[in-house]
């Protein structure tokens, strides 16, 4: 006897495929995927002794399981955290018909190219010289809570002043520098490292730094290698590497978070 499919159960399994590929995309390469698998086997198990009515196994798996759904909050903290900022960033943020673009009393200033060009010149001049740098752009996360630690600026934007941030010999050196709301926040701020295991090994502290700072905030950040020169973005847990500063550019103006 064939069962009917209707157009309800097919939109059912494709929402169920876009959350799970999304859920493969943001926790592979983390401790967290291998503990998923094991949990999705036992889940598996658990249907499958419940449909031969096995029922000690099975009502013994359904109370872990229903306990487990707490556990699994607490364990995939940090995954959980990312996948909606994902979703926020990706579909809702960037979407013509974003809650941002109806409530927002925020209006693009006219300076905001001006802004983006700064970062643009002072990128491209530390990477010719080789001069390590990690920018981190805000978006709606607020970054107050990472200036802890650095050294509040409140100043303008110029290549010229990143560049000194910067500069091997400068104090403010190390860490990151924040910008929000159109100026430098702070300077010399220790970020969070991800905790991905897979990432390429040319990777250095900056570049963990900066996809880990993209994991718990939706934040921009660009990264400048001290040892190559090259710039990467760091964007939602995912790194692109070998930015030129035309791509910068563009990426920075098609964000439109000035």
């Amino acid at each position: 006897m064939l069962v009917p499919i209707t157009i309800l159960d097919i939109i059912d399994i494709v929402l169920v495929a876009i959350i799970l590929y999304q859920l493969y995309r943001i926790i592979k390469g983390t401790a967290a995927f291998g503990i998923f698998i094991t949990i999705f086997f036992i889940y598996l198990f658990w249907l499958i002794v419940k449909a031969l009515n096995m029922q000690l196994v099975s009502s013994l798996l359904g109370q872990v399981i229903g306990v487990g759904v707490i556990a699994l909050i607490v364990v995939f903290q940090q995954e959980v955290r990312r996948f909606l900022l994902v979703i926020g960033n990706r579909y809702l943020k960037n979407s013509k018909f974003s809650f941002a673009r109806f409530f927002s009393t925020v209006k693009n200033e006219p300076g905001g190219p001006a802004i983006a060009e700064e970062i643009v010149r002072a990128t491209e001049s530390m990477a010719s010289k080789k001069i390590g740098a990690l920018i981190v752009i805000g978006r709606q996360s607020r970054l107050g809570l990472f200036s802890e630690g650095g050294e509040i600026l409140k100043a303008q934007i110029s290549a010229e002043l990143l560049e000194t941030i910067f500069f091997k010999n400068t104090p403010l050196h190390d860490g990151a520098v924040l910008i929000e709301d159109g100026q430098i926040l702070a300077a010399r701020c220790p970020l969070p490292v991800t905790d991905q295991f897979k990432l390429p090994p040319n990777l250095g502290m900056r570049h963990r730094a900066a996809i880990g700072m993209s994991e718990q905030t939706d934040s921009l950040i660009v990264v400048v290698s001290e040892e190559t020169g090259r710039i990467s973005v760091a964007d939602a847990g995912e790194i692109r590497e070998k930015i030129s500063p035309n791509e910068l550019r563009n990426i920075l103006l098609m964000e439109k978070i000035w």
